[in-house]
């Protein structure tokens, strides 16, 4: 499960007559993915499905549109399949742009009517600034020689101060409406004499002007009803116009409904369009299959073919392996860990697919941190009940809680309580040097794991000096093993030892060695660089395993916090108990649970991928048929 399935290379010879055929049956056979690297024949140039391709492109554009204006109740369900050859696709092309032509006439004459309601809408939200004003508001507009006006807002605390100013440069004050915290107002006043000295006194007030719209040259509250009107008359002109479209719409439907059955049919050819090359009457298709695939994709070609055809197959090249797709992890289980590695990336061909390891070592992780019979089982319970809005995801919370739950068991831990359950282990607070230990070691184990899978990853691709020298591989790996094994002998009171600390160092001299061989810099330079590259190796390995402890203290932290919880209970009233311990429970398992996922993916993430998961592949994505015509 770890390794990914064989790929073959797949080489195709067909007639160019047969090429919608052999698109249809290797759609069907869904285990083909197109290779769209050119043909090492030098001959085969042309480019047989570029006008077809052309073809649907515009169609399914056209269909698209029309279908945002139509909607045709349910789509489409396919149910013969056979060949769609030119003509019949250039005829579907056709009769969906004079479609589109009316319809676009329609949506015109929609949009017009919109912009002309959003026009209506602007003038009534100005007038709503004026609707106090029972003036000719024309007169506010046009300055005369002898008067300057102006209409505003100012804040309502300087509108006392600003009065004093304006009567001082010989004009009148006027508020008209109190909003909120502003006041609108009209100021009159002689024109040029003193209009430079009530700008700056307008501006240190604060003064906002209000701007009068075009063609609001009367009373509000006339130009108001007016607006009024035109609005009930767009809204019924939009409804007359909705209910013309929809019965000229009606008649079209079921042919609406056979083009998009036409598209479907048509679609396999165009994906496969990037890698179909041809000379003369031969065409050419290569890709990538499952090797199990390989008997069943033959007899869907048999089948759908009319003629004769060559199709071959070999076992991917070195040379090709970054460009060879990964078949994803289809175990249902398996599923929702998988989504989470795809965050990180894809397998390369040939690198262990990490699925299968992340989902164990996460159950054991999460459980271990988070053991508690009954939070596991409210957990669980949870992610069944939202299961049509998690979709697969929701197996993910089901096992995280039901490892909660087994981890809950050993501890002996329900809601937090340690006395109704017998511990089939012991609580984590009972013995926490213990736990402490168990952590590390957990650590070194997976550490070493991980470092183990980057080496085979590089052996895998034949990149045998990686795998030695590179970062965490076979060095890497006996320096870190080195130094557990002394950190042992300490442990229990003995000395380092000779033979590990010779592999410690001896190792640790091979990667500077190694460095300085790969490094280009002056002398000086080259000596702080294999000096800190060192000493960082030493800090990573030190670090990343006591990052491990954190397992243990949230396993330690999750018991102190229910005994908090319930110090705090036994201060309460009976009924203030209850409360007590069920907003606690709750808020250990939305907080600390929380905490736990993340801290847990940290682990996975970066102590883990980090060292042997590359992520830079790409996913099998074969051909297949859409029975529908839903997007």
């Amino acid at each position: 499960m770890l390794r990914p399935l064989p790929m073959k290379h797949v080489r195709l010879l067909v007639l160019t007559e047969d090429l919608q055929r052999a698109s249809l049956a290797l759609a069907q056979a869904e285990s083909f993915h197109a290779d769209t690297r050119p043909p090492e024949e030098a001959r085969l140039t042309g480019a047989p499905g570029r006008r077809y391709g052309e073809l649907f492109r515009i169609a399914h554009a056209r269909l698209d549109k029309i279908g945002k204006l139509t909607p045709s109740g349910n789509a489409p369900q396919l149910q013969e399949v056979r060949v769609i050859l030119e003509p019949e696709l250039q005829s579907v092309t056709e009769w969906l742009g004079e479609i589109w032509s009316e319809c676009s006439r329609y949506e015109e004459r929609h949009r017009r009517l919109d912009d002309e309601e959003r026009l209506v809408k602007e003038q009534e939200a100005a007038l709503a600034n004026f609707a106090n004003l029972d003036i000719d508001l024309g007169m506010l507009r046009k300055k005369t020689r002898f008067l300057d006006f102006y209409v505003g807002i100012v804040p309502r605390e300087n509108l006392h101060r600003l009065e004093g100013a304006v009567k001082l440069a010989d004009h009148f004050l006027y508020p008209y409406m109190t909003s909120g915290d502003n006041t609108h107002l009209v100021i009159v006043g002689p024109a040029g004499t003193k209009e430079a000295q009530l700008g700056s006194v307008l501006q240190a007030a604060g003064f906002q002007h209000l701007a009068l719209p075009e063609g609001l040259d009367r009373e509000p509250d006339s130009k108001l009803a007016e607006l009024s009107r035109r609005r009930r008359e767009i809204e019924e002109e939009r409804r007359t116009l909705d209910s013309r479209f929809a019965r000229w719409s009606a008649g079209f439907e079921g042919r609406l409904q056979d083009a998009q059955r036409v598209l479907l049919l048509a679609e396999p050819l165009v994906i496969l369009d990037p890698a179909i090359r041809s000379s003369g009457h031969l065409a050419y298709l290569a890709g990538w299959s499952p090797a199990y695939a390989l008997q069943r994709l033959r007899e869907r070609l048999e089948e759908g073919l009319e003629h004769p055809f060559t199709l071959e197959t070999r076992d991917p090249r070195s040379d090709e392996r970054p460009l060879v797709p990964t078949v994803p992890v289809r175990n249902r289980l398996l599923q929702p860990f998988s989504m989470l590695v795809k965050q990180y990336g894809i397998p390369q061909y040939g690198e262990i697919d990490p699925t299968p390891l992340f989902a164990a070592t996460f159950l054991l992780m999460f459980g271990s941190m988070f053991g508690d019979v009954g939070q596991g089982a409210v957990i669980a319970a949870v992610a069944w009940y939202w299961r049509p809005r998690l979709g697969r995801f929701y197996l993910f919370g089901i096992m995280a809680g039901l490892s909660s739950v087994a981890f809950g068991f050993l501890f002996g831990s329900l809601f937090g309580y340690e006395q109704l359950l017998p511990a089939l282990w012991m609580s984590p607070l009972h013995d926490p040097i213990l736990m402490l230990r168990l952590a590390l070691a957990w650590g070194v184990l997976f550490l070493a794991t991980a470092c183990t899978l980057a080496i085979y990853n590089r052996l895998v691709v034949g990149n045998l000096a990686g795998a030695i020298f590179g970062p965490h591989g076979l060095i890497n790996l006996l320096f870190y093993l080195s130094l557990v094994w002394g950190g042992l002998n300490l442990a229990i009171g003995e000395a380092f030892g000779l033979l590990p600390l010779f592999l410690a160092t001896g190792s640790l001299l091979v990667l500077a060695v190694d460095g300085w061989r790969h490094l280009e810099a002056p002398l000086g330079e080259k000596i702080l660089v294999v000096f800190i590259q060192t000493l960082e190796t030493v800090i990573s390995y030190v670090s990343n395993t006591l990052s491990f402890l954190r397992i243990a203290a949230f396993s330690l932290n999750h018991v102190a916090l229910a005994i908090a919880i319930f110090t705090l209970a036994d201060m309460m009233g009976t009924f203030g108990r209850v409360v007590t311990i069920v907003l606690g429970n709750l808020f250990m398992i939305l907080l600390e649970g929380g905490i736990v996922l993340i801290q847990v993916l940290r682990l996975e993430f970066y102590e883990g991928f980090a060292r042997y998961f590359s992520g830079e592949g790409h996913e099998f994505t074969p051909l297949r048929m859409r029975r529908t015509g839903g997007n």
